[in-house]
């Protein structure tokens, strides 16, 4: 080998590193994991170019050493040695990208194919023959400048044409790699000060807001159909003792989300809420005038959701949970735009079927196994969460209230959700709500309403069933229809009872309507409905509850929604007066 050429071999480190200063910054190659060097000194590099002296330096090394110093001068690179100038720009972005055709494209192909240092595609090539952008390209030439700078210091034998290559591709895309390095080294340090001030690697904290507006209208307190059961002065005495609630009130709940992720895909949910919002039964004389984000506790702070999403294995995901794990979180409950508290119907009844969606719950676990895209089955078992944590006889996981059910998601297209399910439910004496504060107090617990001989407290089974449709007809129209049955049976020896409990809904939502992101939804339906009531009143009237709301969006992080709903013949008695509640809520998310 010629001197001249095992001169240019030493000296190869002295334009690598011309070319590493220039940019600023080095990019690692995603597949090559190399390893952080120290850069050379100014006399290391004429050291290898001219082993023994720092004078008689080759003229390689020299041309290479005044780059070097251009380079950090602030001046551009010398592009006129190879007579193919590139024209002077004010903004890289204004370069052309370069072709398959181009000389560059082939050289660097070559070195990615010789040595393996493309940066960015796992298959380590160009996707085919499409054209490369300068930043690719310059992203490209900067990885194997890194390859081939550590193979020339492990003593690696490097063709002599591809060193060539190389300080010609270094040379006419210098300013690109300048450029680059330059981004690489804000974004470095963005990430470092995020890394040092974020919150935590593992968690994100998410909150909503809610300040609303409720007002509820009625002309009388609601009561059930046994109240005509009662004598006239039992009657008087009953209508003096309720107190009309129509007064105006503003309120508000907030919570905060610690979402926690080991993985990347599980998730560990805890969750401190605060709420002020009342249970307007108290006002109305019915649970279907409650708000869908109700349970006032005077804003004290309270530890809510404690539960544990994760995968198994790849089609099989697993919750585990020890406080406020609801049906709701593990099936699917449909209803997109009106299930959420803070953001969807303003009405409890409205959110979702409250015979399959709504019971005992709150600890225990679910399994839900994707077989494919057509069908998903989801099953679970969860403890009333006061039960759980009681080791009192009666009480327990598996000896108080609890939910125990199986769903099955069938998704004929992907706009298409057919949801059917199963539940089974047992309420305790004295703690028995077999339609989820939804209906009247007879669908609530048949066995503690006014009967001749008096109440007769006893435990119940409820088992249900509901089929739902969720349609994205188009996508600025969502239709969803719900029905729902459940047979309950009184538990008590010296009661014999049953009921059949029937509910129904349906809902159209226009999407996107005046603005983006805004909603305006329509829905009507009957609350749960106590018939054929063994031993005991039906509901002898039915009762419709309607909602209209526009979900408003003044930004990405606020919603306002206005709105009403209104329960005609409350309590599927038609003595009592409509109930008309309005509201206004508006919903801070962050």
């Amino acid at each position: 080998m010629s001197q001249k050429w095992w001169t240019l071999i030493k000296g190869a480190p002295l334009w690598l590193g011309a070319s590493f200063l220039t940019s600023g910054g080095v990019m690692a190659a995603s597949d090559t994991s190399l390893t952080e060097v120290e850069p050379f000194s100014e006399q290391q590099l004429l050291a290898q170019a001219a082993p023994g002296t720092s004078t008689n330096v080759a003229p390689e090394a020299n041309q290479l050493l005044q780059m070097m110093q251009r380079s950090r001068s602030g001046k551009r690179l010398n592009t006129g040695v190879y007579n193919d100038p590139m024209s002077q720009v004010n903004n890289v972005n204004q370069l052309r990208d370069v072709e398959p055709t181009a000389w560059a494209y082939e050289a660097l192909r070559s070195l990615v194919e010789r040595y393996g240092c493309i940066v960015g595609y796992p298959d380590r090539t160009f996707r085919g023959d499409r054209a490369l952008t300068r930043w690719e390209f310059a992203a490209g030439l900067n990885a194997c400048l890194n390859v081939l700078e550590r193979l020339i210091q492990e003593g690696v034998a490097v063709v002599r044409e591809d060193l060539e290559k190389l300080k010609r591709l270094a040379d006419e895309f210098a300013a690109e790699l300048a450029a680059l390095g330059a981004r690489i080294d804000n974004l470095e340090s963005r990430v470092a000060f995020l890394e040092d001030h974020q919150f935590s690697t593992t968690t994100k904290l998410n909150g909503e807001v809610i300040f609303a507006y409720v007002n509820a209208f009625s002309d009388d307190y609601a009561f059930d159909s046994t109240f005509e059961n009662r004598t006239p002065r039992q009657q008087a005495a009953l209508e003096d003792s309720r107190r009309i609630g129509r007064e105006g009130i503003f309120v508000d709940r907030a919570r905060l989300n610690f979402d926690t992720s080991f993985t990347g895909k599980d998730r560990l949910r805890v969750r401190v809420q605060s709420n002020s919002t009342p249970n307007l039964t108290t006002a109305t004389g019915s649970n279907m005038a409650r708000v869908g984000w109700d349970s006032g506790t005077n804003n004290d702070t309270i530890l809510d959701d404690i539960y544990y999403r994760f995968p198994i294995y790849k089609n099989l995901t697993a919750w585990v949970g020890t406080n406020a794990l609801d049906l709701d979180d593990i099936f699917n409950v449909g209803n997109p735009y009106l299930e959420a508290s803070g953001t969807g119907a303003l009405s409890r009844f409205v959110r979702r079927n409250p015979l399959v969606f709504r019971g005992p719950e709150g600890n225990g676990a679910g399994l839900r196994y994707k077989f494919n895209d057509f069908i998903t089955v989801t099953a679970l078992y969860l403890a009333d969460q006061d039960d759980a944590k009681n080791p009192l006889p009666g009480r327990g996981v598996f000896n108080g209230n609890f939910s125990t059910g199986v769903q099955a998601v069938v998704s004929p297209t992907r706009t298409l959700d057919i949801n059917l399910t199963y539940l089974h439910s047992y309420f305790s004496e004295n703690r028995v709500n077999l339609t989820g504060s939804t209906g009247s107090r007879i669908g609530q617990d048949p066995s503690t309403v006014y009967l001749p001989l008096g109440t007769i407290p006893s435990a119940w089974n409820r088992d249900s069933v509901g089929a739902q449709v969720d349609w994205q007809a188009y996508p600025w129209l969502h239709l969803t229809a719900w029905g729902g049955y459940a047979y309950a049976e009184a538990k008590n020896p010296d009661y014999d009872s049953s009921a059949d409990l029937w509910t129904w809904n349906a809902a159209v939502s226009f999407v996107d309507l005046l603005k983006e992101g805004a909603v305006l939804s329509l829905t009507g339906g009957m609350p749960p409905r106590a018939t054929g009531v063994e031993n005991g009143p039906d509901d002898e009237d039915t009762s419709f509850l309607v909602e209209v709301q526009y979900k408003y969006p003044l930004n990405n992080n606020i919603l306002i929604t206005p709105g009403f709903y209104v329960i005609f013949d409350p309590n599927h008695y038609e003595r009592n007066n409509d109930i008309w509640v309005g509201v206004v809520r508006t919903t801070f998310r962050f």
